[in-house]
């Protein structure tokens, strides 16, 4: 063979080898760049997790603590509404010595002094009543007419009763209250002269 030939053949050699060697090193390249970009994407996934669990701990405490601070202010809301009651609960109870402790209440609003013919309930008002019961005095052991069981006493506290029994209720009788069993309308007690 001659020189020209060998130098062709080694050309023609080294001309295909070296685009198979620059392949070979891009496709190296390659799988590197699809390695870094494959880490960079698990490193974000990874960064990204752990910011959600960051912030989830984060919200969780301070639900956490927006619902102990709701808790306690309701708490001292109620505290602040019993004292409040109590107060004028106390301000505005019945005292059997003073016949004027009934002015200023709203369920008085409306009463105008003793009617011929009419009872008045405090919160409800006046209603007529049969002329027999107009001066009845009610008394342990009798029984309070049906038309007259629901005018309901609607807090015991202010004329110093305590809650009633179960199955009995207390009622407004004229200027009386009376406690009746629910069912049958049976006196079981009787506070004479409430206002």
């Amino acid at each position: 063979m001659n020189r020209f030939t060998k130098a062709a053949v080694l050309g023609l050699v080294l001309a295909t080898a070296a685009p198979l060697a620059a392949e070979a090193q891009s496709r190296n390249d390659r799988r590197e760049y699809r390695q870094d970009r494959r880490d960079d994407r698990q490193d974000h996934r990874r960064e990204r997790r752990d910011d959600r669990r960051d912030y989830r701990n984060g919200q969780y405490d301070n639900r956490r603590e927006y619902r102990q601070d709701r808790r306690d202010d309701r708490r001292d809301y109620r505290a602040e509404r019993r004292d409040d009651r109590n107060d004028y609960r106390r301000d505005q109870r019945w005292d059997r010595n003073n016949n004027n402790w009934w002015r200023g209440r709203d369920d008085f609003r409306d009463y105008r002094g003793a009617r011929n013919g009419y009872w008045y309930a405090p919160s409800y008002g006046y209603y007529r009543v049969e002329p027999r019961y107009y001066n009845q005095r009610w008394s342990r052991g009798g029984y309070l007419p049906p038309a007259y069981r629901s005018y309901y006493v609607r807090d015991p506290y202010v004329y110093g009763l305590g809650p009633a029994p179960r199955g009995y209720r207390y009622v407004h009788a004229g200027n009386d209250i009376v406690m009746i069993a629910i069912a049958t309308g049976l006196i079981a007690s009787v506070l004479y002269g409430a206002f």
